[in-house]
């Protein structure tokens, strides 16, 4: 098994991941004024909650968008497991054509997901990530990375708005009963997730027609779940299109 971290904005993924089988997916909270002691606390405690031994830990790696955290997760691995975990970044060899202006701009996470979708699924594929920002990443007929779009996220935008309109609560992002909201909360919340839904069943509408071809829809994130339900579209829920992204880049990098 190898050891999988993402460091996003809002949550850190630990993932325990081999080929035959994903072994656990926690998620904790992004937290700078963690130190590596604490984050390698947490990693030990992932493992005794599900019962698997340290040794058990064959090798790991590391994807991160959050620069001051990177290297202190990289200490915590190697201080919670004695191994120096792989890092997700420029000169790893990945086997993704990216076109774009600049291809060293795009998100580690972002490539980690493209490069388990080529894997998974059959081009074109649209990913969708939602997590504190929503990212749209298009992969076209010949499997190239050919671009995308990033708007704010589900919390981000239902924090803004809650913060900036003084008689505006903050709300939950449980499942609308129907569209039509008859409170303050309902109509926020409907607002939220019935927009974001229908944002991107309109961008994937015209993205396949970019395309110029039906494409292969892929969600992941730990916001998707509450949204997918309201799209026309019909799109895929894969929860661990991450941690199959780490252990493709693990096994392409590691030294035998």
């Amino acid at each position: 098994m190898i050891l999988a971290i993402d460091v996003g904005n809002s949550h850190i993924i630990i993932g325990g991941i081999d080929n035959s089988r994903t072994y656990f997916v926690e998620r904790v909270a992004t937290d700078h004024t963690k130190t590596e002691f604490e984050y390698a606390v947490n990693i030990k405690n992932v493992m005794e909650i599900h019962q698997l031994p340290i040794p058990f830990i064959e090798g790991a790696i590391v994807s991160s968008v959050v620069p001051p955290l990177t290297d202190i997760l990289i200490s915590a691995v190697k201080k919670s497991t004695k191994i120096t975990p792989m890092l997700v970044g420029s000169g790893m060899k990945t086997g993704l054509n990216i076109k774009m202006d600049n291809p060293k701009s795009v998100g580690s996470d972002l490539i980690v997901n493209a490069v388990a979708a080529i894997k998974e699924y059959t081009a074109p594929i649209i990913v969708i990530y939602m997590g504190t920002a929503t990212t749209i990443s298009v992969i076209d007929q010949k499997g190239d990375y050919i671009g995308g779009i990033i708007f704010p996220g589900l919390r981000v935008s239902l924090d803004s708005l809650s913060s900036q309109a003084a008689q505006l609560p903050l709300i939950g992002l449980d499942k609308p009963e129907q569209i039509i909201g008859k409170n303050t909360n309902d109509c926020m919340k409907n607002g939220i997730l019935y927009g974001n839904a229908a944002m991107i069943d309109g961008i994937i509408d015209q993205m396949e027609k970019e395309l110029n071809a039906k494409a292969s829809l892929i969600a992941t994130g730990e916001l998707t779940a509450s949204v997918l339900p309201l799209c026309t579209h019909k799109i895929r829920y894969d929860d661990t299109l991450l941690l199959k992204g780490l252990l493709i880049l693990y096994e392409k990098n590691r030294k035998i």
